[in-house]
């Protein structure tokens, strides 16, 4: 769940939930417009995240390759021990701390990022886990998106939307969709439910090409459980 409101010359985005693969591209599109609509940059809250993983740093990287590019931020803050965890073990914290005067409690939350070797090994355990989680979705995604660039001569990003459209809209997990529509190609038939909405899809995209191309300047989000 996101919220967005400006604050000044700024963007505040206050995000809630999980931020994986799943969610990786609505995650992307939401920040995208924010810092298209903000003057100075983008401040994210993302206190309410309870689950995050490398493709949502990704995605965080590259907004801010594209917000320097325009002289403008991104500042993250608060964070959810979810999202500290993972700046932390990845050593981009720094990178998102803003410009703003709340730099100044930064020695006091590396303090408390301070752990001990049993901590730092339970996080660890924690991170590999949460890559695993992503490496093991990723060939049947990968594979679904070819079977629909294939079938319905789409582009990498055409068939990543429609994926997404369709894993929303009959409220199924991406890879579990993504599964399904492999296991249809040796034969298994797909629901109703889940034809309806890829066909609905697939139609929307070709009407609106020009709309699902917009995401190709970031990273294919296939690279993002890397």
């Amino acid at each position: 769940m996101t919220a967005v409101r400006p604050d000044g010359d700024r963007v505040i985005v206050k995000v809630s939930g999980e931020l994986d693969l799943d969610s990786s591209e609505r995650f992307r599109s939401v920040l995208r417009e924010a810092l298209n609509r903000s003057v100075g940059g983008v401040d994210l809250d993302l206190e309410g995240v309870t689950f995050c993983d490398c493709s949502a740093l990704n995605i965080l990287l590259t907004l801010r390759h594209r917000a320097l590019e325009q002289a403008k931020t991104i500042a993250v803050h608060p964070a959810s021990e979810a999202v500290d965890r993972l700046f932390a073990l990845t050593g981009t914290q720094a990178l998102f701390a803003g410009p703003s005067p709340e730099s100044e409690d930064t020695p006091a939350q590396h303090t408390q990022d301070t752990r001990t070797s049993e901590g730092a090994d339970h996080d660890l355990r924690i991170e590999v886990a949460q890559l695993r989680r992503a490496m093991q979705t990723r060939p049947t995604i990968d594979l679904a998106r070819g079977i629909l660039m294939a079938s319905f001569s789409l582009s990498s990003e055409e068939a990543w939307t429609v994926l997404v459209a369709a894993s929303q809209n009959t409220n199924t997990k991406l890879h579990s969709l993504a599964g399904d529509l492999v296991t249809a190609v040796k034969g298994d038939a797909l629901s109703d439910a889940v034809q309806e909405q890829l066909s609905s899809a697939v139609a929307r995209v070709c009407s609106s090409p020009e709309a699902t191309r917009d995401g190709a300047e970031d990273q294919d989000p296939a690279q993002a459980a890397n």
